[in-house]
């Protein structure tokens, strides 16, 4: 018999969760190499390193979430939940507010533009998706169960 008390099973809403997270990162990932292979005036030096650097704390954070841990749930949605879908959405609805069209955006937008924008609306909408599926009532059963018994999954 094993001294390790029974292993709390992850509950679907939250492995959806974690895929919708790693659909996001791929998302920025995409996205990154999009304007990095088409902008003159994507400054690579300085952005790649970054969005690297978010990628990874981003994915080492959603390992964490996979595993149980209540305060990976809580940082994933401070960060990527609020800070990183305000990042998200700050161009196109600042551009919005200063009169911009949709008209007047497609009939200027190149392939490449068009091919990020609907990777980000891909990005967005898997950070949405993400944090209502980690908040659902089987992933609040989930996230105690694991902090009471003190292990992760």
């Amino acid at each position: 018999m094993s001294s390790h008390p029974a292993a709390v099973s992850v509950p679907r809403s939250v492995r959806w969760s974690v895929r919708c997270w790693f659909a996001a990162v791929a998302a920025g990932v995409v996205e990154t190499a999009i304007w990095a292979l088409t902008s003159q005036e994507y400054h690579a030096a300085v952005q790649l390193p970054v969005r690297a650097t978010v990628y990874l704390v981003a994915t080492a954070l959603i390992i964490q979430l996979g595993r149980g841990r209540g305060w990976a749930r809580i940082v994933l949605t401070v960060l990527l939940g609020g800070v990183g879908l305000l990042s998200l959405l700050a161009e196109p609805f600042s551009w919005w507010a200063a009169g911009g069209s949709t008209a007047e955006f497609l009939a200027r937008a190149d392939s490449a533009m068009l091919a990020a924008v609907a990777v980000r609306i891909a990005h967005v909408a898997a950070v949405l998706t993400a944090l209502v599926l980690m908040y659902r009532p089987t992933a609040n059963v989930f996230f105690g169960r694991v902090a009471e018994k003190g292990f992760a999954v």
